[in-house]
């Protein structure tokens, strides 16, 4: 047994050579094979766009897919040897296992999980999680729904860990809706800190200074901020506990 929340499947090992038109990644691997993998991450990837570097990639049976391979973790050395999860659709599977697990503090007393539950300002938006509380006969616990947005971080200045890395109108939208949820529903913002190497989280204030401000005015209005902290290694992830959470604007 294991204490990993998302054992990976057995992985293969590689070197980045480069990638191009943002879903593509070339990759040598170790056998010498030079493979093109699906790369799931649309951003700029920060830090860990590092041609030369070494990086892990999964293979699937699927016949139907364009592409077999998926790019899944690079290694970088900010703090020392360090892998970092690559793959964006990722954390949100991690983060239902925690769930449904009970493993994540001031979220365990409830009974039900929904995923992509329709929420927001119009409407027309879907929150990743609601967390339907236990029933509290004794008048014990909070009654509320738990309203959680994942966003997943890799960015980083020493151990502090930071998002967004770029402008994201989508992620400032994201704060306004959570901010705008009544009194009797929780809201929760969960960055999933998708390296093991951070002990801190900060808004990323100098790529979306305006997501930075609203973080704090949404911390202001009652949101909750639960900076995770995840171990990333070819054998699976693991939680690692809460990282401190410092909101100090930078100067300049």
């Amino acid at each position: 047994m294991t204490d990993f929340l998302y054992p990976y499947p057995p992985l293969l090992a590689g070197t980045l050579v480069r990638r191009y038109k943002r879903f593509f990644a070339e990759i040598e691997l170790a056998t010498g094979e030079l493979i093109t993998a699906h790369c799931p991450n649309t951003g700029p990837m920060t830090g860990l766009y590092l041609p030369g570097h070494p990086v892990m990639v999964s293979r699937s049976t699927n016949p139907k897919r364009a592409l077999a391979y998926t790019w899944e973790m690079v290694e970088v050395y900010d703090n020392g040897p360090t892998w970092v999860g690559v793959n964006t659709a990722l954390p949100n599977r991690v983060v239902k296992q925690a769930l449904l697990q009970k493993a994540l503090p001031t979220l365990e007393d409830y009974h039900e999980v929904r995923s992509e539950v329709v929420y927001g300002l119009d409407g027309k938006s879907r929150v990743d999680f609601v967390l339907y509380p236990d029933a509290t006969p004794n008048g014990t616990g909070d009654p509320r729904p738990v309203y959680i947005e994942v966003k997943s971080t890799t960015w980083v200045q020493g151990p502090l860990a930071l998002f967004p890395d770029t402008v994201t109108t989508r992620g400032q939208k994201h704060l306004r809706e959570l901010s705008a949820l009544p009194p009797e529903k929780r809201a929760v913002m969960l960055y999933f800190i998708n390296r093991g190497d951070c002990t801190a989280f900060s808004p990323g204030d100098r790529a979306d200074p305006v997501y930075g401000d609203l973080l704090r005015e949404a911390i202001a209005a009652g949101v909750e901020v639960l900076p995770c902290r995840f171990e990333v290694s070819p054998a699976g992830v693991r939680f690692q506990g809460l990282a401190d959470l410092e909101l100090r604007q930078p100067v300049g």
